[in-house]
């Protein structure tokens, strides 16, 4: 084989090759993107970098992978839901504290779908995988439960929280998990 051969099969190897890699590449984030929704325009926001957004997302979805998230049996949905409804009629005479029991029973629920306590970053990192749509939600419900604890929420703030709790915990109970496609 002449050596113009050689180059010339080499640089199609090459092309191809790149070719592959971009195509597995954009394949990649267009499933980042569709299972992700909202979140990965945020993250990358975020991030500033879609790589670097990119990279943030697949290690999420990786360490939730290692979890052991399981649905709520049928007993436990309806003690939570009426758990729930009695924080909802509670906020009529005291939202400050239905705000407050709100936010623990989104964390019980959590907790005993296999989700770690650790600190809210890294609780809405993981909730975002399995739950990418309501995130959002729970980041606004805990902004509002910062400013209750500083004074600062009103109590039509607290009415938007306890919103923002109901869309989480709602998802939460379902049994259904998403998969996140590789």
């Amino acid at each position: 084989m002449s050596t113009p051969t050689a180059i010339l099969i080499a640089a199609a190897v090459l092309l191809f090759g790149l070719i592959g890699w971009f195509i597995a590449r954009r394949q990649r984030s267009i499933a980042l993107q569709e299972h992700f929704g909202p979140e990965y325009e945020r993250q990358i926001r975020e991030a500033g970098d879609p790589r670097r957004a990119e990279a943030e997302l697949e290690r999420r979805a990786k360490r939730v992978e290692r979890l052991t998230i399981r649905p709520l049996p049928a007993n436990e949905r309806a003690r939570y839901t009426e758990m729930w409804r009695n924080e909802q009629a509670r906020f009529v005479d005291n939202p400050q504290v239905a705000v407050i029991e709100a936010d623990r029973l989104v964390e019980d629920v959590m907790r005993r779908r296999g989700y770690p306590m650790s600190d809210f970053d890294q609780r809405a990192a993981d909730i975002s995988v399995d739950h990418p749509l309501v995130v959002e939600h729970y980041r606004a419900a805990h902004d509002i439960c910062t400013r209750l604890e500083r004074g600062q929420a009103a109590t039509e703030d607290l009415r938007q929280a306890m919103i923002h709790f109901r869309t989480l915990f709602e998802d939460l109970l379902e049994d259904r998990l998403v998969e996140v496609r590789r």
